[in-house]
């Protein structure tokens, strides 16, 4: 049997790693800027989860939702404290992708209505409802399309306005992301996000974040919204949730009342799954990492000032997006096979994106700075 040959794969095997170094079969050295799309959180074989882990492992490593995980109260208190979400009920499943169906779900069993409203530039997951909501019509395949979900352009109130006065009575719910990380690391305008909660509190929808890349951190707070002081009536999280290890989760406001059987998951907050989210929850509340991804961000911004060829630089904390005056894709291919250094591109072919783990340092980021001068001074 051969693998499904869906991913463009760089010649390159990773067989070992540790902190923001990945060590392929050849003996070869990487800097990853990219952590796997946003998962490193805080860093590879961080010694305080690989001994939650392990420690884990000696004990139970799953066992079904039927029966008490103690794990998953401990989880759920030390995600509400660190996030300021202390009121919130927390479902766990498995991956982004199924954490923002469950959220699209939950909206709709909560007040009966089928239509959802998505933003250009989205990108929510490849399962049912959630690719439905997002902008690539490549990926969204023909069971997938159905004119209950309606796109609105980023950013723009005039539209957002328009929708909600002749479909606001059916919307559901509004999905978006607190910055878009596919996209191309676009920012909401706090004006769009507000007026956003204002139109779902007025139409009776439910207004989810989709913080499954750009929460955990990255932005320099827990979760990019709060920045701008909304809430939001449920967030959806994994990738940094759990370091590398599989797992997703939906915040829900206290409103939505829960029933037996309304949500369900076979493998979703599994005694593994809980153990490698929580060490991730202690080291970013003992290492201070949210403040780190303050203080790096910025020293990348300014480094990169004046560099050829960037044209401006999309940034909240540790969520870079470099905006270049072409295709990245040299750029980006030359920092990996030249300079072995792992960055990510988005949908917007100029934008060359940085997700490195939350705990950076300026010794790490000081060989990308420096490989990307020599890149762009290449060209």
């Amino acid at each position: 049997m051969n693998l499904f040959n869906v991913y463009p794969l760089f010649n390159i095997n990773p067989v070992k790693a540790k902190g923001s170094f990945l060590w392929d079969d050849k003996g070869e050295k990487y800097l990853d800027f990219y952590g796997g799309h946003a998962v490193i959180s805080i860093g590879h074989n961080h010694p305080h989860y690989q001994n939650k882990l392990k420690q884990q492992l000696e004990k139970i490593s799953f066992y079904s939702n039927s029966v008490q995980n103690e794990l998953q109260t401990e989880l759920a208190e030390k995600l509400g404290t660190l996030s300021g979400y202390e009121n919130y009920n927390l479902f766990l499943c498995n991956s982004g992708a199924e954490a923002n169906e469950n959220a699209l779900k939950l909206a709709s069993f909560h007040n009966g209505k089928s239509k959802v409203l998505y933003f250009s530039g989205s990108f929510h997951g490849r399962t049912s409802a959630a690719v439905s909501v997002t902008d690539n019509p490549k990926i969204v395949a023909p069971v997938n399309f159905s004119e209950r979900f309606i796109k609105s352009e980023w950013n723009d109130i005039k539209q957002l306005e328009e929708i909600f006065e002749t479909q606001g009575n059916e919307i559901s719910s509004v999905i978006i992301e607190g910055i878009q990380g596919v996209g191309g690391i676009m920012i909401p305008t706090v004006e769009f996000l507000s007026k956003i909660k204002d139109l779902c509190e007025k139409y009776d929808a439910a207004l989810i974040l989709d913080e499954v890349q750009s929460g955990y951190g990255r932005s320099g707070y827990f979760f990019a919204h709060q920045e701008f002081g909304i809430e939001p009536d449920m967030i959806t999280t994994a990738k940094g949730m759990g370091n590398g290890f599989p797992i997703g989760g939906v915040l829900i406001h206290p409103k939505f009342q829960a029933t037996n059987g309304l949500l369900g998951t076979t493998f979703g907050g599994n005694h593994l799954a809980c153990a490698a989210a929580i060490a991730v929850l202690d080291v970013m509340k003992d290492e201070d990492l949210m403040a780190n991804a303050q203080k790096m961000g910025n020293y990348i911004e300014n480094e990169l000032k004046g560099f050829p060829h960037i044209k401006s630089i999309r940034r909240k904390g540790l969520m870079i997006g470099v905006e270049l005056d072409q295709d990245c894709s040299e750029v980006r291919k030359s920092l990996l096979y030249d300079h072995h250094i792992f960055t990510g591109n988005s949908n917007d072919k100029s934008v060359l994106r940085i997700l490195p783990a939350l705990n950076i340092g300026q010794e790490e980021t000081d060989l990308f700075v420096s490989a990307l001068k020599v890149v762009l001074d290449k060209i």
